[in-house]
């Protein structure tokens, strides 16, 4: 673990968690606390190296490592049906990508496994993923946005009119009936066992609860603060927002046991 007094961070740099983090870092103590910006792939790497304490980071993440870590309770990263920011791009129907490649940043580990696990309930096999830069996601026949890229993508390229458009948290809705969990607010283990550190753990998890809370009462405010404000109205912000889930509760946490047990042929555990 990171030595020093200050918890260590992880701020996912994406709209979806902006709201928590606009309240979260105007109530925190800055002596306490040191926010580590990144997208999911790296804050995974670094909570994983113990270079950040805390993050909101992928749900596969958490799956992958249950040694490792434990979660904050009753909040995430989550959808109940579309979530307007993980979308496959392609011009052929889902059903005809069987032997196809599909383009992929490595920005997340969650959206990929997802979308693998997708297509194969679909029937669809032996799709081949290419890690390609955005830039070049153009020319690709199929390719997987998230984020404020997938969400700028949607709204600005008129990409429904060339591209048949799939959004991950629907089809996941759809076929299972729960909430898909893109995202928890992951702790490491050795942070939870340090005793000198738990009244930082402890006002750390109460402002977030409060941060939660909070935001979700002045997201007409916090839109206009948003970076996206110059590419987004503050009507297109707010119906996104209006797709996530920031809740943690039952239906949740069977919905990433069935995720756990479809991918990985186990349950997940929450354990400290």
């Amino acid at each position: 673990m990171t030595a020093g007094k200050k918890l260590r961070i992880g701020k996912i740099a994406y709209a979806n968690v902006f709201p928590i983090f606009y309240m979260l870092e105007r109530m925190c103590d800055s002596s306490q606390i040191e926010i580590v910006e990144g997208v999911p792939s790296e804050l995974n790497a670094m909570l994983r190296a113990g270079v950040l304490d805390i993050s909101p980071s992928s749900s596969v993440e958490y799956l992958n490592h249950p040694e490792l870590y434990t979660y904050i309770n009753g909040i995430s990263i989550s959808s109940r049906g579309p979530v307007g920011s993980v979308f496959l791009f392609s011009k052929k129907p889902l059903q005809n990508l069987s032997g196809e490649e599909i383009a992929v940043t490595s920005q997340s580990a969650t959206s990929v496994v997802l979308l693998d696990l997708l297509l194969r309930e679909a029937g669809i096999r032996n799709v081949r993923y290419v890690s390609t830069q955005r830039a070049e996601f153009a020319r690709a026949d199929a390719f997987l946005l998230i984020g404020d890229d997938a969400l700028i993508y949607r709204l600005r390229t008129g990409a429904g009119n060339e591209h048949f458009v799939y959004d991950l948290g629907e089809l996941w809705y759809q076929q299972n009936g729960l909430p898909f969990v893109f995202a928890l607010w992951i702790v490491r283990k050795d942070l939870i066992r340090d005793e000198s550190r738990q009244k930082l753990l402890h006002r750390f998890t109460a402002d977030l609860d409060a941060a939660k809370r909070q935001s979700l009462a002045r997201l007409g405010e916090i839109a206009h603060a948003s970076p996206l404000a110059g590419q987004l109205s503050a009507k297109e912000l707010l119906s996104y927002w209006s797709k996530l889930d920031y809740e943690l509760e039952d239906e949740h946490v069977r919905s990433m046991h069935l995720f756990s047990t479809k991918v990985f042929g186990h349950a997940c555990t929450q354990a400290g």
